[in-house]
C-alpha cells in the first residue's frame, strides 16, 4: 500500500528557456519593485553588471561580494547596503553564494527575491537559508526566503567551466538523492528526483565534452531545478548534515564537498531505502549499486573524489564526526560516530563506497 503522505507545493515562479533574460525586467515590473539590488559573488561580477544592464533604471546598485556559507560579515554588509539604496528588492546572479547572500537579506528586511541562476546548485528553489558565525553554519527554513521568480536561461551557463559544472551537477543530485528517503518524501516529490537525476546524469558527461553544448546546458538546468524544487519540499538527512558541517567548520568548497560525499552517504543509506535505491537505479541504469555509479561519474567528469584533494586533513575526522552527530538531521538510517567515522574516513582517502553486494 502506498504510505500516507502530505503534499504542499511552494508558491514560486519559474521562467525557463534560452534568452529569457531578456523578460527579467517585465518580471521585476511583475513583483512591483523599482529599484534592485544586485547580488553576485567577485568572481561572477562581470554577469551581474550583465543583468544590471538589463535591468538599467530598475537597478539600485550592484555588490558582488557573496561568498561560500554565507558568512555573517558578508550578510550584515549586503543588509545594510540594501537599507542604504533603499532597495525594495533583490536579484541574487550566480549559485549558491550569492542566492544564499539575497536570502539573508530577505530574512531580516523582508525583501522580495528574485533568482538568475548560472550554475546548477539548486539553492533557488527552497525557503533554506545558511549563515556561518565563528566556524559553525545555522540553516533554517522560512518562506520569506524563497525567492518570487526564478529565470532560468542556460545562455548563462555557457561559461561555467567542466569541472565546475561538474560539481554543480552532482550537488543538485545530492538534494534529489536525500529527496527520495527524506521521511516527508511524497508521490509528486520523488517523480521529480528521479527525473532530476536522470537529467543531470545525461547532461553532464556532454557537458564535460563540449561546454558550448546549449541543448545539454538547457537538460542539465532543467535537471537542477527540478532536484532543488525536491529540497525545497523534504526534509534534509545526513548527507546535508555532513556538508553543512565540512563546510561551515572546515570552509570546504560547498559544490566539490557535495560531490565526495554523496555516493558514501547514499551506500550509508542504501540498505535503509530500498525505494530510493530502486528510483537511483532507473535514472542512473545502475542496478543494484547507484552510490558506486555516482563514484564513477565524478570520475569521468574529472571532480574531486576525496576530502583530502579539497584540502581537509585526517586530523579533522574526529571533530567533524562529534559535530555531524550533535542534533543529528533525520535519517532513514541511525547515525552513530563508529558509522560516520567509517563513511568520512573513505571519502577523505578517496574509496569507492562500499557494494551493497559486498564487493
Amino acid at each position: 500500500m502506498r504510505p500516507a503522505f502530505t503534499y504542499q507545493a511552494l508558491p514560486m515562479r519559474v521562467v525557463f528557456g534560452a534568452g529569457v533574460l531578456a523578460k527579467l525586467p517585465a518580471e521585476i515590473d511583475r513583483l512591483g519593485l523599482r529599484r534592485v539590488l544586485v547580488l553576485s559573488s567577485p568572481e561572477q561580477r562581470d554577469t551581474g553588471r550583465l543583468v544590471a544592464d538589463v535591468l538599467g533604471d530598475q537597478t539600485a546598485g550592484v555588490l558582488a561580494e557573496a561568498r561560500m556559507h554565507v558568512p555573517v560579515e558578508v550578510a550584515d554588509r549586503a543588509r545594510d547596503l540594501a537599507a542604504e539604496l533603499r532597495a525594495d528588492g533583490c536579484v541574487a546572479v550566480g549559485g549558491g553564494s550569492a542566492v544564499g547572500l539575497g536570502k539573508a537579506i530577505a530574512l531580516k528586511h523582508g525583501l522580495p527575491l528574485v533568482a538568475v541562476p548560472t550554475t546548477y546548485a539548486g539553492s533557488e528553489m527552497t525557503p533554506v537559508w545558511g549563515l556561518t558565525e565563528n566556524g559553525v553554519k545555522r540553516t533554517g527554513r522560512d518562506e520569506r526566503v524563497l525567492p518570487r521568480t526564478v529565470v532560468y536561461d542556460p545562455e548563462l551557463t555557457l561559461t561555467l567551466p567542466a569541472e565546475l559544472s561538474a560539481t554543480s551537477g552532482l550537488n543538485a543530485m545530492a538534494h534529489a538523492v536525500e529527496g527520495l528517503y527524506a521521511p516527508d518524501a511524497t508521490p509528486v516529490v520523488s517523480l521529480m528526483a528521479e527525473e532530476g537525476v536522470r537529467a543531470l546524469a545525461a547532461a553532464l558527461p556532454r557537458i564535460a565534452a563540449d561546454g558550448g553544448d546549449i541543448v545539454a546546458r538547457a537538460e542539465a538546468q532543467y535537471g537542477a531545478w527540478l532536484c532543488g524544487a525536491v529540497l525545497g519540499a523534504t526534509t534534509m538527512s545526513l548527507h546535508h548534515k555532513l556538508c553543512h558541517t565540512l563546510g561551515g567548520t572546515l570552509d570546504l568548497p560547498h559544490a566539490q564537498t557535495h560531490t565526495v560525499i554523496l555516493p558514501h552517504s547514499l551506500a550509508y543509506n542504501a540498505g535503509s531505502a530500498p525505494r530510493a535505491i530502486a528510483a537511483l537505479s532507473r535514472a542512473l541504469d545502475a542496478s543494484p549499486d547507484p552510490s558506486r555509479a555516482l563514484w564513477e561519474l565524478a570520475g569521468r567528469l574529472g571532480a574531486p573524489r576525496s576530502l583530502r584533494a579539497l584540502g581537509m586533513a585526517r586530523e579533522d575526522i574526529p571533530r567533524i564526526v562529534e559535530l555531524a552527530i550533535a542534533n543529528p538531521y533525520a535519517n532513514p538510517r541511525p547515525v552513530t560516530a563508529e558509522a560516520v567515522e567509517a563513511l568520512l574516513r573513505a571519502a577523505w582517502e578517496g574509496e569507492p563506497p562500499p557494494s551493497p553486494l559486498g564487493g
